[in-house]
């Protein structure tokens, strides 16, 4: 995939990239990214040597019929993991089950603290579970990473990428080896996740929202709801 994938997206787009040289080149690392586009899988993998474990809803890959197979081999291709999200603490214990699989093999596994695509372009509050738990069970480093510019290759609603270059600027690792044995202190898993947003925006130079991007949608969807449901009382009050 690096070569059928990654390739053409190095030809068309030419993204340029910062601190390469902070990406080990064996041994387990997380690299802690934010997030704002879906393209960011593609282009992080795309411009490092080494393989990419990110994680993707388990659906992926058990679609049924040639589409679902497609898909599924894709996904796989492209270092997805996946995670079923059945069961009662759902989609976060199986990802931090996996993420720490991943890491005790040697390899990297690639994190998005926001748990969801910025809605607007802004850097919003990490979402302590994944991360933090798996960077303590593992004492494998944190590397904050920055995507630039990926959200304007392909907006919503846009069929067409358009071609530009987005950037990719990696920061130095991060060893949390003094909250080894704190996984289960809410306080701590707080500010080690804080640490790296604070470290991903000063990357990225983005604003940060001291929200979560899930909480950012549901505003901008009541918002967009609502403006919908005036305009049509408006409608109906115009004389006919």
């Amino acid at each position: 995939m690096k070569v059928a994938i990654g390739g053409p997206l190095k030809v068309a787009f030419r993204p340029w990239v910062e601190g390469l040289e902070n990406i080990p080149e064996d041994g387990p690392a997380i690299l802690a990214s934010n997030h704002l586009s879906f393209s960011d899988s593609f282009f992080l993998p795309a411009v490092l040597d080494r393989k990419v474990t990110f994680i993707a809803k388990a659906e992926y890959f058990t679609t049924p019929g040639v589409k679902g197979r497609m898909t599924a081999a894709f996904f796989k291709g492209v270092g997805q993991l996946p995670v079923d999200r059945s069961g009662a603490r759902g989609a976060g214990e199986a990802a931090i089950k996996s993420g720490i699989e991943v890491l005790e093999r040697g390899e990297l596994f690639g994190i998005y603290p926001e748990g969801t695509r910025s809605p607007d372009g802004r850097l919003y509050r990490g979402k302590p579970g994944g991360l933090a738990r798996v960077a303590l069970a593992t004492g494998a480093p944190v590397i904050p990473v920055a995507m630039i510019d990926t959200e304007k290759i392909q907006p919503p609603g846009q069929v067409m990428p358009k071609l530009m270059r987005p950037g990719i600027r990696i920061g130095k690792p991060l060893d949390f080896s003094r909250y080894q044995g704190m996984e289960h202190d809410r306080f701590v898993l707080r500010a080690l996740t804080d640490e790296v947003m604070y470290e991903i925006m000063k990357l990225s130079g983005q604003e940060y929202v001291d929200m979560y991007a899930t909480a950012a949608k549901r505003q901008i969807a009541d918002a967009a709801k609502a403006e919908k449901e005036q305009s049509k009382k408006e409608q109906a009050k115009k004389p006919k």
